[in-house]
């Protein structure tokens, strides 16, 4: 699964320098791959994922479960970045997701059905390694494409 990069190098000082563009795009090829042992290269060990998804555990370790259930619900999974955006040490990232649910999420069972979620992410960069990640995905807007929302009564009398 290869991940679409759009991006060209920004000059200066005040631009992104190609490392910070580095670990950035590791953190999302892990996902698009399927691949946990990606986050080694790309965050801290101590990494604070902001907010952490139900059952996450904080740091490196708690997000390496969380990319093989990915993996494991979304059969095809892309993360593609549309905008890259930042200066040293601090990045800004609009992306979207794209998949086919394949099996169950959020307590949802497998749809079958294509989907793509909007992401925005601000990370913060020491040392070669991301520290910090704070997101917002469109779950929400997940839940509509794949049929789960709104959520239909099958109860007599309902």
């Amino acid at each position: 699964m290869a991940m679409s990069l759009h991006h060209q190098e920004q000059p200066g000082p005040q631009g992104l320098g190609a490392d910070d563009r580095r670990v950035v795009e590791l953190l999302y090829r892990a996902f698009s791959d399927g691949n946990p042992d990606l986050l080694d290269q790309a965050v801290a060990i101590d990494w604070q994922d902001i907010p952490l998804a139900p059952h996450q555990q904080p740091g490196r370790a708690g997000m390496k479960p969380l990319i093989l259930a990915f993996a494991a619900a979304f059969s095809d999974l892309q993360i593609t970045i549309l905008d890259m955006i930042g200066q040293p040490g601090r990045v800004a990232v609009r992306a979207v997701i794209t998949g086919t649910h394949t099996g169950p999420w959020f307590g949802v069972a497998p749809t079958g059905r294509s989907f793509q979620i909007a992401i925005h992410e601000f990370h913060a960069i020491a040392d070669g390694r991301l520290t910090h990640t704070w997101h917002l995905e469109d779950w929400f807007g997940w839940l509509g494409q794949v049929g789960a929302w709104p959520v239909v009564s099958t109860e007599a009398g309902s």
